[in-house]
This record gives structure tokens, sequence and C-alpha cells, in this order.
């Protein structure tokens, strides 16, 4: 799945204006999920952002040019509410298919025998275009590919200079799927890491950039960082371009601290 390199984190947005501002910056890959409650508030900024866009001269904007991720909570993953659950999302983004469904985590009502064959069904119907998963580890990754007969087309896991997990990026390409990084600013810690800073100051820009361009510059990363104000939006779709020196990434590789915000 081909997926550009920073999507729009919505996780605590509740502002419709902030997607359909991020649609107009150029943003093309929208995250939510059953979870943040918030599924209702994308879809109008997804109706709005194209609604500028129809009206625009330069019209440069339409529904398959966005890719729309949302994900199904432990609660919403037997084998008979995966299918409901399903639509009641799609219905709130006010999409006839989704993009990207993920299984937010492999918990609570989660049997990969029953749940995935499930999701492959709406794959198989139309309804869901891509099956996903979310905060696997390795065993649950191999146990998917077991089931469904091919790897996931995502798998959106926690990563920045505070949380770096090689084992799924070496995972990730030996079986051809991207990496969603969510989190990759460490909700805004990235600050505090020394190598982080010193490249920030090197290439003039902000330590929030350069987190977004060290994940990536990792094949086969793809970062969901939030943000609602339009400055930031565009500051970090800006921050795929910033090329950092070999010795950059091999600094903040090797920083030393392992702090995941979102622990299983």
């Amino acid at each position: 799945m081909d997926l550009p390199p920073v999507g729009l984190g919505t996780m605590g947005i509740d502002d419709p204006d902030a997607v359909a501002t991020a649609l107009a910056a150029g943003y093309r890959h929208l995250d939510t999920a059953r979870i943040y409650e918030n599924e209702a508030v994308v879809g109008e900024g997804l109706a709005a952002g194209l609604d500028r866009a129809a009206g625009a001269a330069d019209r440069d904007l339409d529904r398959e040019d966005v890719t729309v991720a949302t994900k199904l909570w432990i609660d919403d993953l037997a084998a008979d509410t995966v299918a409901p659950a399903a639509r009641e999302s799609a219905d709130r983004l006010g999409v006839d298919a989704l993009d990207l469904l993920y299984v937010h985590r492999p918990r609570g009502d989660y049997d990969p025998e029953a749940t995935l064959p499930a999701l492959d069904r709406l794959v198989d119907e139309g309804s869901v275009r891509n099956l996903g998963v979310s905060n696997f580890e390795i065993a649950d990754l191999d146990r998917a590919i077991e089931v469904i007969g091919r790897p996931p087309a995502a798998h959106q896991t926690e990563l920045h200079p505070l949380f770096f997990r090689p084992d799924l990026l070496d995972h990730a390409r030996e079986h051809g799927y991207p990496v969603v990084a969510y989190s990759p600013l460490a909700g805004g810690r990235v600050r505090e890491v020394e190598p982080v800073v010193e490249a920030a100051e090197a290439h003039g820009t902000a330590p929030e950039a350069v987190a977004i361009a060290w994940a990536a510059a990792k094949e086969p990363v793809v970062t969901i960082p939030k943000a609602s104000t339009e400055d930031h939006l565009r500051a970090n779709l800006a921050a795929a371009d910033l090329e950092l020196t070999d010795a950059e990434v091999a600094a903040i590789d090797a920083v030393d601290r392992e702090e995941e915000l979102f622990p299983a």
C-alpha cells in the first residue's frame, strides 16, 4: 500500500476545520479510530475539504486522492461485530468504503482465526479497501499473515526517537508493507533529546521537523503527527523533505531511552 510520508493523526482533534485545512495544505492521509470518538469530526472535515476543492479554479483534490483510515477497538473485534462496527465508522466518516481499516490492538475480543477472516470478507465485499493492524508484536504479525495468507496492508505502531523498534521495521521490509508511525513527536518530548536538538540547530529548523525527517527516512516508515494549526500542519508536511546526515540519523538511532507513550 502506498502512503504519503506525512499524514494527519487526529487523536484529540475536535474541529473539522483542522482536517479541511490539512487537506488544503496537501495532506492525503487521514488517520482516526473509533476509540478517539471523533470519526464524525474527521468526516465533516473531509467533506468540507472536498467542497472547498470542488469550488477552486485549480481543483486538485478528489475523494479517491485521500486515504481515510480508522481502527476497530478491542471490543469491536468479535467475528459478528466487525462488520456492523466498520459500517458505523464509514457512516460517521461519510464515506462509501473505508480505505484502510486496522485492528487497533490484538487484545479484548481479538481472535486471529475469527477476527481476521471476518475483516477480510469486508475487503472482498468492497466496504473496506485495505486491512491493517496496529500495535502488533512479531508473533502477532506472523500469525496474521498465516491466517489471511498475505501481509497486512500496513502496520501502525508507536515510533519516535525515544521508542524505536528496528525489529518491526525489519519485518515490514521482509514482507513488503509500510509501517505507519504514530506519535512521531513523542508528545513533544523530542525537544528533550540531545541529538534531535543538535540536528535541528544544524539545519535551522525545529526538533519536531527532525523527528519526522528521521522517521520518514527509514524505509518503509510513514508518519502521522497530530497538528491543528495551519503553520504546524505545513511544517510537519515539509519536514519529510529535510535530509539528515548519516551521522545525525545514527546519533538519534543510538538514543538509549525506551519511553513508550502507549504501552499495551
